[in-house]
């Protein structure tokens, strides 16, 4: 053993000494008091957003939301009146309050709100239109945690607070002055339709917002409704309905636009109303169970304070130890994020809305239900991140997607209210599915998800109308015929349609997921041709321009090329961006390239041109690839900056849709030190960690710790890597290394190491494993 080594293992066993004497000062901290909900609400400000991104692709439309983590329902304050896809309940430039909604907005998306309902609290004058009672506020007004929210009216002297449950919420209004205080409430259906209805002999509201399909099916009704029932802890002086700002002495409305119901009450200064909501998807009978399991009480306090409890628990999982605590407030937030979807769906009982169905319902005999997987997102970073942070619930994720496929036929493409979609491409729940499977979190119903897997892999419906309502692979025939997508197929039945080349990149890497599944389960001849099919990436890579490239059915190639614009045939990016989407086989495209000095050039050429554009999901992967060359350490430098310049902790500090969590899952991973570049590999590529210190738990009496020593306080490069204590040469890690707990040191310098990490350049994961 040289001196080097004998210092490395010395610093080693220094370095889990002062973690064990300072991990109590650590865990005393509030995790979520660095929380800014705020983030991510205005429209992005980072580099490659003001450079790639208009519109609506500005906004990382996120909210301030009060909820719990993986809740039913968020509540969060309303400054945007309408359901319409692209806009969140909840602008950071809005500066008019007109209720607190119970939303079902996915967290980060460019979507749109369903089965919403808002409650808004006004004194005075009764007013029942919008425009009327809408209040003005400041940024001083509002106070805002993930397990509170408040905002003081000035207009009407009531400060408004919320507080909540998984499929609850409970707001508190206080009176300032002395007045008569109405509360209005309203289901949000911009489709006129709904129900809300007083009852005067127990003092209950309830109702209802039917909800409406998005993308495929646009409009349709989704066969389930968001269902609302409301307690008041204050006698109703005064009641009625209204519609478009006219006042009904009726105490039901229903059809309608913009429909509501008014409670008068009065008020003394420093009284106060406190409300509760309970929600549900399956009908009123639900909702009324759900209040009267989670909230059972009047005790806001009590409410508020296991809210904060929750939170606490699930950050506390990874515990940082940094000197900024800018970075505590980004990584938590992120954490907060990516916490926020998938979406609970079932009661407390077990009741949940059938998928895909029309208004039945169905129970489950154990486990949670989801939905709302904004899959072709999700699967890269954020559902990765779960299978270390919360197998368990992976498990119930898995188990919903199964769910899904038995109850409608196919597994669907981007389940989202609970409905097919054929949103987005690919056909992630493979990648999913076996991705837990392959990691052993398999608490679940293996062999019928294997059989719906393959199901979409090889067969499409025998009738019209199912294909056309999103189930099955859009484009499957041609794939299977051309082993491409070529440009002639349109794919018109798709909310995306086009796009051949990013599609048939997409469904490689899905067959190569559903055939380590086919292999795993002992179907070699299912493996053979899956793993053939996984590598038709290779026929839409143009190696004359060495990029991917459109094709006709002749197999010639689309004659107009521009490598740096957005193309029909790509999928929300160019041709350039898209290339290095091969994330089961690098090493396929380093071949392609020339080698591996030209997968570097090609790299090279991408950044220097400022075409990486990371507010977009298919070049997430790409800053790690420098790993596959002679070059890892550009990795280390690429993440680093991306780190610096595309995250922030102000409304505008993410570069673009969070997509459920996984923009900010990505900053999670590549903060820590390490990224799932294909997801089903059980793989990790290391990066230079931010931390000085990251640790998580991943079991009852298990922690995986990232210990960073720095030779300078600048020192970004790795020069050498230990795992529990002994010299560690590979450039990732695996999931078997972070489930067992343990130590990895990473040693890091000024200026680049050019031989560290250049010895395993030829492996994570290939075609030929």
């Amino acid at each position: 053993m040289n001196k080097v080594h004998i210092i490395q293992i010395v610093s080693a066993c220094f370095f889990a000494f002062s973690f064990f004497i300072g991990i109590k000062k650590i865990s005393a901290q509030s995790m979520v008091g660095y929380i800014e909900p705020m983030a991510g609400t205005g429209s992005a400000t980072t580099k490659a957003a003001l450079k790639h991104a208009k519109g609506d692709a500005l906004n990382a439309n996120t909210i301030p939301a009060v909820t719990t983590p993986f809740a039913m329902t968020q509540w969060t304050p309303q400054t945007q009146t309408s359901e319409n896809k692209c806009i969140p309940p909840y602008f950071y430039n809005d500066n008019v309050f007109n209720g607190i909604r119970g939303s079902h907005w996915l967290s980060g998306s460019c979507t749109q709100d369903y089965g919403s309902v808002t409650v808004m609290p006004i004194s005075g004058k009764l007013e029942t239109a919008a425009e009327a009672y809408s209040a003005k506020f400041e940024r001083s007004d509002e106070y805002s945690t993930p397990y509170e929210y408040s905002v003081s009216l000035k207009k009407y002297d009531i400060v408004t607070s919320v507080t909540s449950t998984a499929r609850c919420g409970m707001i508190k209004l206080t009176a300032k002055k002395a007045d008569s205080v109405y509360v209005l409430i309203t289901p949000n259906s911009d489709y006129d339709v709904g129900y809300i209805k007083i009852d005067e002999k127990t003092g209950e509201i309830s109702g209802y917002n039917p909800v409406h399909r998005i993308y495929q099916g646009w409009g349709k009704e989704a066969g389930f409704d968001g269902h609302f029932v409301i307690n008041i802890n204050r006698k109703i002086t005064r009641s009625g309905t209204f519609s478009q700002g006219k006042i009904f002495s009726s105490k039901i409305i229903s059809n309608q636009k913009a429909i509501g119901v008014y409670l008068g009450f009065k008020l003394n200064a420093g009284e106060t109303i406190q409300i509760k909501v309970g929600t549900s998807f399956s009908d009123l009978n639900g909702a009324r169970k759900n209040l009267l399991s989670e909230m059972p009480d009047w005790d806001y306090g009590k409410i508020r304070t296991k809210n904060r409890q929750q939170w606490e628990k699930a950050l506390s999982q990874i515990i940082l130890k940094t000197d900024s605590e800018k970075d505590k407030r980004i990584f938590y937030t992120a954490y907060y994020h990516a916490m926020q979807q998938p979406r609970l769906y079932n009661d407390v009982d077990g009741v949940y809305p059938k998928f895909a169905s029309n208004h039945q319902l169905a129970k489950l005999d154990e486990g949670e239900y989801f939905d709302d997987f904004s899959l072709w997102d999700t699967y890269r970073a954020h559902l990765p991140l779960l299978e270390i942070l919360q197998p368990d619930m992976v498990s119930n994720v898995a188990q919903s997607l199964i769910i899904k496929g038995q109850q409608g036929g196919y597994l669907p493409i981007f389940p989202c209210w609970n409905s097919y979609t054929s949103e987005m491409i690919g056909d992630h729940c493979s990648s999913v599915i076996a991705s837990a499977c392959l990691k052993g979190i398999n608490k679940f119903d293996v062999k019928e998800g294997y059989r719906l897997m393959r199901q979409n892999a090889f067969d499409l419906p025998d009738n019209k109308e199912d294909y056309i309502e999103g189930k099955g692979r859009r484009a499957l025939d041609s794939y299977l015929k051309y082993k491409y997508i070529p440009l002639e197929d349109s794919v018109p039945d798709a909310f995306h349609k086009r796009e051949q080349v990013s599609r048939v990149l997409e469904y490689a890497y899905d067959d190569f997921a559903l055939a380590q599944m086919a292999k795993k389960l002992g179907k070699k001849a299912d493996y053979m041709l899956l793993i053939e099919r996984s590598g038709y990436y290779k026929n839409v890579f143009d190696k004359q321009v060495g990029l991917v490239r459109g094709r006709h059915e002749n197999g010639s190639w689309i004659q107009q090329f521009h490598p740096d614009r957005k193309e029909s045939y790509i999928t929300e990016g160019t041709p350039r961006q898209y290339t290095f989407y091969i994330p089961h086989d690098i090493n396929g495209l380093s071949n392609l390239m020339g080698g591996n000095n030209k997968l570097e050039q090609a790299l090279d050429s991408l950044f220097l041109k400022n075409e990486y554009w990371h507010g977009n999901e298919p070049g997430h992967q790409i800053p790690f690839l420098y790993n596959f060359t002679r070059s890892p350490w550009k990795s280390q430098s690429a993440v680093r900056d991306i780190l610096r310049e595309e995250y922030s902790d102000g409304p505008g500090g993410l570069s673009g849709n969070d997509d459920a969590g996984q923009m900010s899952a990505w900053y999670m991973f590549s903060a820590m030190g390490f990224y799932p570049v294909n997801p089903v590999s059980g793989e990790y590529l290391l990066c230079a960690p931010l931390f000085d210190r990251t640790s998580i738990k991943v079991g009852e009496k298990k922690t995986f710790v990232i210990e960073t020593s720095k030779a300078s306080p600048g020192a970004g490069f790795i020069r050498s890597v230990l795992w529990k204590g002994k010299e560690y040469n590979k450039n990732f890690i695996t999931y078997e290394m972070i489930k067992a707990g343990g130590t990895l040191v990473i040693y890091l310098q000024e200026k680049p190491n050019k031989n560290w990490g250049t010895a395993s350049i030829s492996h994570p994961y290939s075609l030929s494993r």
